[in-house]
C-alpha cells in the first residue's frame, strides 16, 4: 500500500518541528532581552544591534590562525550559549561569529541559545537546551564532534578566540576558564 503525503500533513509536520527564533522578553521596567534559540538576525536587531555591530566592526580576525583550523572546524557542531544582557557575551559573541564567518564555517552547524536573566529562570532557556551541559558562565561555546562534546570556551578565551579554537580542533591540551 502506498502512503501519500498530503500537503496538510506536511504543513502540520513542519509546524510541529519548526523552532521559534528570537523570542524577546520585555521586563516590567521595559528592558528587553532575547531568550531561547536565536540567530544573527536577532542579534542584528535593536536593541542588540549597537553592541553587536560595534563588537563585530572593531574586531580584527587573525586570518592566519583561522587558515590553520578552518578545514577541521567544519567537522564540528557548535552550541553557543550567551546572555544578551551579559558584558562578556556582548564582547565575545560578535568576535566569535566573525571568526566563524572568516572560516567559512557552515552556519547550519551552529546553534545559538540566549539564556534568561530573570532570577527565577537565570541562565536557562525556555526549551532546556542548556540541560546536562553544565552551563555556568556565559558565553560558553561548546564544540561537538560526532555528537560528543570535545571541549569548550567559557566566558573568555585563554589566549585568543582563534588560538583557543585552533587548540580545540587540533586536539591539543586545552583547559577552559571554569573547567568542569
Amino acid at each position: 500500500m502506498k502512503h501519500i503525503l498530503t500537503p496538510a500533513f506536511v504543513l502540520c509536520t513542519l509546524f510541529m518541528f519548526s523552532q521559534e527564533f528570537n523570542k524577546e522578553i520585555v521586563q516590567e521596567d521595559g528592558r528587553k532581552f532575547l531568550v531561547g534559540q536565536i540567530n544573527l538576525e536577532g542579534l542584528k536587531a535593536e536593541p542588540y544591534a549597537a553592541w553587536f555591530h560595534g563588537g563585530w566592526d572593531s574586531y580584527e580576525v587573525d586570518a592566519s590562525l583561522v587558515k590553520l583550523f578552518q578545514r577541521k572546524l567544519a567537522k564540528y557542531d557548535i552550541k553557543l550559549f550567551l546572555g544578551v544582557w551579559c558584558g562578556d557575551s556582548k564582547r565575545e559573541t560578535p568576535r566569535f561569529l566573525k571568526i566563524l564567518e572568516e572560516a567559512n564555517y557552515p552556519m547550519e552547524q551552529l546553534e545559538i541559545v540566549a539564556l534568561d536573566r530573570r532570577k527565577e529562570h537565570y541562565k536557562k532557556s525556555p526549551t532546556g537546551k542548556e540541560k546536562g551541559l553544565n552551563i555556568i558562565k556565559v558565553p560558553t561555546m561548546v564544540f561537538f564532534k560526532n555528537g560528543r562534546e570535545t571541549n569548550r570556551i567559557v566566558e573568555s578565551p585563554i589566549e585568543s578566540l582563534e588560538e583557543d579554537m585552533a587548540q580545540i580542533v587540533h586536539n591539543k591540551p586545552y583547559t577552559p576558564n571554569y573547567a568542569q
